[in-house]
């Protein structure tokens, strides 16, 4: 969902925005660029599943539409079959695509959390996509996911997540735009991205989002990415 960042949508729009031909098209050239250390933050979630996902795993990864880490873990492990859930059927059928020949690996369903099959799966990722909704939701989405594993699964989650203190969320929103720019978006367009996710992404703290996990069972949230305003956790059933 990086793109609709840059470009300054609100979250209201975002949904409408990933039936967009023309952002559909674009989507895949986002988050690399503009996520630090994404293509990295991929293999390490991969590595993580796989300390305890057995060979021929089932995964579960909720906010799969583009497809970007559906074919890492593929091209990783290659006798794993994954369950993809989206609420964009443009966004899926461009995961198709980013699959291309691994496509018949990946059951994609259109929807929400609800929409998933029941599992229990062998591990579980929800990546840049729990910023997007409030705590409440989080905490349920989290449950859910959290229900479909098999105990001792391994759930990796990365989104934005800001260090508590009146001087860090913009200071860290700073360097969020500063980077942008670096990766070459237009001054204007850094600042609005910079705006929208302000104004508009429920942002936690660190202690918050281990606190949720918690909440929602699973134990031993671990950090094992941070690039600026991301952070990553690996956590289990």
């Amino acid at each position: 969902m990086t793109n609709s960042i840059q470009q300054g949508r609100t979250v209201t729009d975002i949904q409408s925005a990933f039936a967009d031909p023309k952002m559909v098209a674009t989507y895949t050239e986002g988050p690399p660029r503009f996520v630090p250390g994404y293509n990295a933050m991929l293999s390490m979630a991969a590595i993580l599943l796989g300390e305890r996902a057995r060979d021929d795993a089932r995964i579960l990864v909720l906010g799969a539409g583009g497809g970007l880490e559906l074919k890492a873990f593929a091209q990783a492990k290659p006798h794993w079959t994954f369950d993809g859930v989206d609420p964009s059927a443009a966004m899926l059928d461009l995961a198709r695509q980013t699959l291309g020949p691994l496509a018949p690996r990946a059951h994609l369903h259109q929807g929400y959390v609800d929409d998933a099959p029941e599992g229990p799966f062998d591990g579980a990722t929800c990546l840049l996509t729990l910023h997007f909704v409030d705590v409440a939701e989080r905490r349920r989405i989290a449950s859910e996911i959290h229900r479909r594993l098999k105990p001792g699964a391994p759930f990796v989650a990365a989104h934005f997540s800001i260090p508590d203190g009146a001087d860090q969320r913009p200071l860290w929103l700073s360097r969020y735009s500063a980077y942008l720019s670096a990766s070459g978006v237009e001054p204007d367009k850094a600042a609005a991205a910079r705006k929208a996710v302000d104004g508009q992404l429920s942002i936690l703290s660190p202690a918050q989002d281990e606190a949720i996990l918690r909440d929602a069972g699973f134990s031993d949230p671990t950090l094992f990415y941070t690039g600026f305003t991301f952070r990553g956790w690996v956590a289990y059933a």
